[in-house]
This record gives structure tokens, sequence and C-alpha cells, in this order.
């Protein structure tokens, strides 16, 4: 089932053909179109999935939601690739706020939770999480405070956190204004709003086209560059402490999905046997893996603060 959708950002409702995309990740029928807003420039999905329709999509197969015994005994090297993945998070994080056991933390769009209980290890801090699907039951959020369902609909409190992190969550969201001022009451007045999406106008893109994992349809409801992320954040009352043409995310994984969906061209990606060639592919190209960040790849990241 589907609905029709006004631009996400400005409210308008002309809009022109920008790009369709399938579901490339598990070969599920259907295309889904992207569209640009006439007024503001905004790329999102129009029409889209109802939020009943697109739960199956975040089942226990979704990509965040894995864990890491699934992948037998390659787990080790799945347990490595988070850790990575999660040590550069905090590193991002490391360049503006200082957390400790006075901090705290929540995370938006939390997804398995292993970046949450590094930052209690690691900081010290308190860690808040919010997903789409109910993972409470993992050992990941043992004393974690978890909230299950869409953000802007959570009793997270106000002024309470020092910091909030989107990693790879407002592409995902329906209502990204809602959120952004959801997450602004919910700040202190000195905290920090950490975002990370897939960016637009980066070389993946231009290179892989239709078949560019940023589109991952139907979840995606936004497509932002770099002008609209930042005029979205703005619009909300945020004031831009730093913009990063990168992100935490490993651009080596939209190189290797975005090459693996030309050559599938819509079939799904076998995640248990892709894995092999993942990691394989990664080693033979570690020497120049540090050059696509460098490249504008794949991601980007705004570090915001309230506007006073």
């Amino acid at each position: 089932m589907t609905e029709r959708v006004v631009c996400l950002t400005c409210g308008a409702t002309t809009s022109t053909f920008f790009i369709a995309a399938e579901d490339d990740l598990t070969g599920r029928p259907g295309r889904f179109t992207f569209v640009r807003c006439a007024t503001c420039g905004l790329v999102y999905q129009e029409p889209r999935l109802t939020l009943e329709a697109v739960k199956p999509y975040y089942d226990t197969e979704y990509i965040a939601h894995q864990e890491s015994r699934r992948w037998g005994i390659l787990a080790p090297l799945f347990s490595a690739a988070m850790g990575s993945l999660d040590r550069a998070k905090l590193r991002l994080v490391g360049r503006n706020t200082a957390l400790n056991a006075t901090s705290s933390v929540l995370d938006v769009g939390c997804g398995s939770g292993s970046f949450l209980q590094r930052v209690r290890r690691q900081t010290g801090a308190g860690a808040a999480g919010v997903d789409f699907v109910d993972l409470s039951a993992r050992p990941e959020f043992d004393g974690v405070e978890f909230h299950h369902g869409l953000f802007c609909d959570q009793e997270v409190g106000r002024d309470r956190f020092d910091l909030i992190t989107m990693w790879h969550f407002l592409e995902h969201d329906y209502e990204p204004r809602r959120s952004l001022a959801h997450a602004r009451a919910a700040l202190k007045a000195d905290g920090t709003l950490l975002v990370e999406v897939p960016r637009l106008d980066s070389l993946s893109f231009r290179l892989f086209g239709n078949r560019w994992p940023g589109l991952q349809a139907p979840q995606h409801t936004a497509l932002y560059d770099r002008e609209h992320l930042l005029d979205l954040v703005r619009r909300e009352g945020f004031t831009v402490r730093e913009y990063l043409p990168y992100g935490a995310f490993p651009p080596y994984f939209y190189l290797f999905c975005g090459l693996a969906f030309r050559v599938l061209r819509g079939r799904g990606l076998n995640l248990r046997k892709a894995i092999y060639v993942y990691f394989a592919g990664q080693v033979l190209l570690l020497p120049v893996l540090p050059l696509l960040n460098r490249l504008n790849f794949a991601m980007q990241t705004v570090v915001c603060e309230k506007r006073k």
C-alpha cells in the first residue's frame, strides 16, 4: 500500500521525476520513484509505502539489525567490522564533544545497539536509543534506555541530552522536520546533534546511478546533497558547527554494493555468500581505501547546536 507525499522540507506539492530504483539489497519486486521538489529542490520518494507496508523491510534480515553469530565462521570478522565502525563514530563525536560519566547520549535509529554499548564502556556516559523495530531483548541493550517506535512519538525528555546522534536515520524518516524539532527539544542548551546520511552529490552516485546503494528503496524516503541537508537542519533551529564531506560509515561498502547491484540488476544480494567476497575485496583494496573519503565518495556528516 502506498501513499502520496508532499516535499519533506518545504511542503510543496509539485515535483519532477528524478530517478527510479529497485530493492537491490533483497530483490523484492517493485520500482520506487524519487522526485525533485519544484520549489526547494529536495529529492524524495513519491509515492512511498505506508509505515505499515514498509515494516517488513526492517525485519531480522535488515543489515543494521544483524547479529554477528549469524555469519558462522566469519562472525569474528563481522564483529571486528562493527567495532571499527563504532570506533569511527566515536572519533567523529570526539571532534566536537567530550563525553564522560556525567554525559547523556541518545542514538536515534540505534539499530543493533553496539554503538551505545561502546559509548557506555569507553566514556561511562548514560545511553538511550530509539529504533523502529523492538530490539530491546538483545544483550547490547543491557543498561541502555530503549524506546521502540517512531522517534517523534517517544517521550525522551526535554533539555536532557548532551549528544544526540542520527547515524543513517534521517534518510529513512517519514517526518524529518518533526524529528529534528523533537531532537532540538531533547538537547541541552549546549548539546550537540550529529547527523550522518548518504551524500547524493557524491562520486558514488555519479558512478552507479539507479544502482547507487544510497537509494536503498523503499526504505530511504529522501536523498540529501550538501545544500539540502544543511537547509533542513537550519530550518529546525540548528546552527551548523561543522560539515564533513565524509562519515564514519565505510565508503568501501558503497563501492562493493554499487558494483554488485550493477551486476545483479535487481535480483538481490545474498549477504551470506557476498560477505566472503566483501571481506576479500576489502583486504585487496586496503591501501587505497583511505582515498575514498577524500574523494567525497559516499557520505556526509553535519554537526549542529541549538541556535541561540
